[in-house]
């Protein structure tokens, strides 16, 4: 079973810790200090995740930082903060970064707006961006083009500049370079066979970094870059959200245990709870403009099969970060 469909977001505040949010914050906590406990009995000297190819893979990207005209920090806009990639931590938010908030789609774009909202408040550039929509990736690349012209300072249009992708594992760096390159050639006229980068729900499968041209006139190129995840093992909710996003691997813990944080999570939030509502005895309230009171059980099943199936999972908007958020930012 994987998580990385699980529809999260920062953007909405809950009123309370009580009910079932504190019980999705428990079970959090459940899974994050069972994993914890278990990397504690091995014999390793750092998180199984940090293999030799991300300490040679974050070796090589920190060396080509300073060579790149821009970077583009990917981040999963469900969970933007515990997805930050602790390598460009301590770099200072400038004209040279931009964070890219992919699978918005996931999370809401009115959540995904908030937190642009905020990084733009504290001098970062950001936006919400979805890998597989295509005016979503031409406004990124938009955006793109435009900081690289402005970091040139030059009308000329005869310079080459290079562009990194970089970010922790499964945020869909690779998903968006195949995306920036398709859409960047067909706006720029290019011929010439597209390449692809491979996507794979696993993390860790990009293993070396690749090029992709994605605009002409100045031509750019962005680099896909195998994901790097600190060999620090994060606190227990930073942790149990990154196997819920499928960021580590679900081996470390039982999936009964991650099914439970999933539910409770799925039972918090707003959405959830107008169905039940919607769905309790059909003595109550009004199924599509009819009293469910004056319709048989027999009469409301036989409706509800005539629905045309819809999936209404992209409606959840579920917050996991805000107390974290708090304890950073007061």
């Amino acid at each position: 079973m994987r998580y990385q469909d699980v529809f999260m977001t920062d953007s909405a505040w809950p009123c309370s810790t009580s009910g079932m949010a504190a019980t999705a914050t428990h079970f959090a906590r459940q899974v994050g200090t069972a994993v914890k406990e278990k990397i504690g009995r091995t014999k390793r000297a750092q998180a199984p995740w940090y293999t030799s190819l991300m300490a040679a893979a974050s070796r090589a990207l920190v060396e080509r930082l300073p060579l790149v005209d821009l970077i583009v920090e990917v981040r999963d806009a469900r969970i933007p903060l515990s997805s930050e990639c602790e390598l460009l931590r301590n770099n200072l938010c400038s004209s040279r970064q931009i964070i890219a908030l992919n699978k918005v789609d996931l999370a809401g774009r009115s959540g995904s707006q908030a937190w642009t909202d905020y990084f733009r408040r504290t001098n970062c550039i950001s936006c919400g961006v979805d890998a597989h929509n295509k005016e979503s990736i031409k406004e990124l690349l938009g955006l793109i083009q435009r900081q690289v012209r402005e970091l040139r300072g030059t009308s000329h249009a005869n310079y080459t500049a290079t562009v990194m992708l970089i970010g922790i594992p499964n945020v869909g760096k690779s998903a968006l370079a195949n995306s920036l390159h398709q859409v960047g050639r067909i706006s720029a006229a290019e011929k010439g066979k597209l390449r692809h980068a491979t996507v794979s729900p696993e993390p860790g499968e990009t293993k070396d970094i690749r090029s992709f041209k994605i605009g002409s006139h100045p031509n750019i190129f962005v680099l896909d870059t195998p994901s790097v995840l600190s060999p620090d093992v994060p606190d227990v909710e930073v942790l149990s959200k990154l196997i819920l996003t499928g960021t580590i691997g679900d081996c470390l813990v039982s999936r009964k245990e991650i099914a439970e944080y999933f539910l409770a999570i799925l039972n918090s939030s707003e959405q959830y709870k107008k169905w039940v509502k919607l769905s309790r005895d059909n003595t109550v309230g009004i199924y599509h403009g009819i009293p469910t009171g004056c319709l048989t059980f027999s009469e409301f099943e036989g409706k509800k099969k005539k629905q045309i199936p819809t999936d209404h999972t992209q409606d959840f908007q579920i917050t996991l970060e805000v107390a974290r958020f708090k304890s950073r930012f007061g």
